[in-house]
């Protein structure tokens, strides 16, 4: 098992500097990679040095999980594995609506622990914010969870700044997971700040823009018809083609460096704090390979300036989400 460079999250949580997003593996991005493959990369990334792994209840829904603690069985006390819950669903299938009751949270963590073939969950999400739920019960409930001995450390996704004060007063939060990309920067506004100021690590999800800063997507790109970009406002044929005078500019730089675009887009983003960990997921061997090669790329600041400086002037086309997922976010 080969060493990467290691990161800390919230106050105690070592992790290495770039995790594996399983998601992609049986959910969202059309069908599922087989098996044997999927079991392969993960084993892949633990080979490698990678010791973060992230899942959900909601990925497949459940599948992801199983897959996930089948794939780490052999080495669970080498690697974190964080999930989360906070979603309705009923008979394998995601319904409308969430549901982070105190008691509904009690449930998935016991049927998560069974899926992920282990004793205590390292890191517990609660995966979006219930407007129905007062998040101190939230936090309360997951502090008695790691009073328990089942749950290790308490993160939130996708959450605004004075719910994470609210739920960091009641159980510390070790790490908050929300977009953060080269073509994603609303985190810097007020939640880097804040997570500086509480000493809470950032986990950012989607850090290749879904596959976007990879350069292998233009308005050309068709996608499977169960791939859930197909409705997502950025990924509209218009805003590709839109947006590709970012991946030009991004693949200069690139170029500058002997590097990928999304070498380099890590690489920007594993340069904006020491507690900020991508966690890129990948179905492909070589992509997985590439993306661990941005631990070796170092950015100076005056690079870092000159990126932000030639992407300032490409404005973004394409909201993130479509109006009823984005009411979602940032609550």
């Amino acid at each position: 098992m080969a060493t990467l460079q290691k990161r800390t999250l919230g106050k105690s949580l070592e992790v290495s500097a770039l995790g594996l997003g399983c998601m992609g593996l049986s959910h969202a991005y059309g069908p599922a990679t087989d098996r044997r493959e999927a079991l392969a990369l993960i084993r892949a990334a633990v080979e490698r040095g990678v010791t973060l792994f992230d899942t959900a209840e909601i990925y497949g829904p459940f599948t992801n999980e199983d897959l996930v603690g089948e794939a780490l069985a052999p080495c669970r006390r080498q690697v974190v594995i964080a999930t989360k819950f906070g979603f309705h669903v009923v008979d394998g299938k995601q319904q409308a609506g969430l549901d982070s009751r105190p008691q509904h949270i009690r449930e998935v963590v016991e049927a998560s622990l069974r899926r992920l073939r282990t004793d205590v969950i390292d890191l517990l999400y609660q995966h979006r914010v219930d407007p129905q739920v007062p998040i101190e019960d939230v936090a309360g409930a997951v502090k008695d969870l790691i009073r328990q001995g089942k749950v290790k450390h308490f993160g939130l996704s996708e959450a605004g700044v004075s719910t994470i004060r609210r739920a960091h007063a009641v159980q510390p939060v070790t790490a908050l997971q929300s977009e953060y990309s080269l073509w994603w920067r609303e985190p810097e506004k007020e939640l880097l700040p804040a997570l500086q100021e509480l000493g809470i690590g950032f986990v950012p999800f989607s850090p290749l823009g879904r596959g976007f800063l990879t350069g292998a997507i233009d308005e050309n790109t068709r996608f499977d018809s169960g791939d859930f970009r197909n409705n997502l406002p950025r990924f509209a044929p218009q805003a590709r083609k839109g947006n590709q005078a970012l991946i030009a500019r991004l693949a200069q730089i690139a170029t500058q460096k002997s590097a990928t675009p999304a070498q380099i887009a890590l690489a920007w983003l594993l340069a904006q704090r020491p507690w900020i960990v991508p966690i890129p997921g990948t179905t492909k061997l070589h992509r997985l390979e590439e993306n661990l090669g941005a631990l070796r790329i170092g950015l100076t600041p005056d690079e870092l300036r000159d990126i932000d400086s030639a992407l300032s002037g490409i404005a973004v086309e394409g909201d993130r989400y479509p109006k009823e997922l984005q009411a979602q976010v940032n609550r």
